[in-house]
């Protein structure tokens, strides 16, 4: 029960990592969770995957201030403080040299996965300061290290290790931590779409070699990502901030 009593908040509660981060967090006792996700109807399927009565779910864009504020409210109502969030939410945006880089995705792209991290900490820090906590963010290998034809995605995940770096000597004082965490490929849905994207009708030869850039020889699973979530959500990490968790098999030593 290493999250006993705790609170939680997961945004792009309805996909892979969310999901299995939230059934993870309910096995460690956790008292409440909060998915947020921008369709409801897909959050509610992850609820009934979920079957507690712990979970609650409030549908939001993270790059409306209105709603991020929203959801921070919501979850404050429902639990009177937030002890742990994990900012989740992204969007892979589309493969294309940067020449061609469409300027409306590239906006979107950075809106979801910078912005609504930041909104994210703006709306959550007051309540979070009551009585501390422990802030994930989902960056990427991309975070650390460039890959062509996705300008948007790499260029909103080096921006995210600022932003996390910023939160984390500003929430240092109000006992906040503030930790990024980055995967190299999950096998999830946004990969499934990355491989097409890269290799238009023969996404199973581009997962092939996808893999064959990682030592370890395979994606990582969502389970993987949720399981250190969970040791940067708990206690066990109360002395780590500001940190970079890489989580790829090898792929960028």
């Amino acid at each position: 029960m290493r999250l006993k009593d705790k609170s939680a908040v997961i945004t792009g509660g309805a996909g892979g990592i969310g999901m299995e981060t939230a059934a993870l967090f309910l096995k460690e006792g956790v008292k409440g969770v909060l998915l947020v996700d921008l369709e409801e109807k897909a959050l509610k399927k992850a609820a009934e995957k979920l079957k507690s009565d712990k979970v609650h779910i409030h549908a939001a864009d993270v790059t409306s201030s209105e709603d991020v504020k929203a959801y921070t409210d919501r979850a404050a109502e429902l639990f009177g403080e937030v002890d742990i969030l994990f900012l989740n939410a992204g969007i892979e945006g589309v493969v294309k040299p940067l020449t061609d880089y469409p300027e409306e995705m590239f906006d979107r792209v950075l809106g979801v996965n910078m912005k609504g991290v930041w909104l994210g900490l703006k709306h959550a820090f007051p309540v979070m300061k009551k009585s501390g906590g422990s802030v994930m963010i989902t960056s990427s290998v991309a975070g650390i290290q460039g890959t062509p034809n996705v300008v948007a995605y790499v260029g909103s995940k080096h921006g995210v290790n600022g932003i996390m770096k910023v939160a984390a000597l500003e929430g240092a004082e109000h006992k906040i931590r503030v930790n990024t965490i980055h995967p190299s490929p999950v096998d999830n849905r946004m990969m499934r779409s990355l491989e097409e994207g890269f290799a238009p009708g023969q996404g199973a030869e581009a997962k092939k070699g996808f893999e064959q850039t990682i030592p370890l020889g395979r994606y990582a699973e969502n389970r993987e990502i949720a399981d250190l979530a969970l040791f940067l959500a708990s206690d066990e990490s109360r002395f780590i901030t500001g940190s970079q968790y890489v989580i790829d098999g090898g792929l960028t030593t």
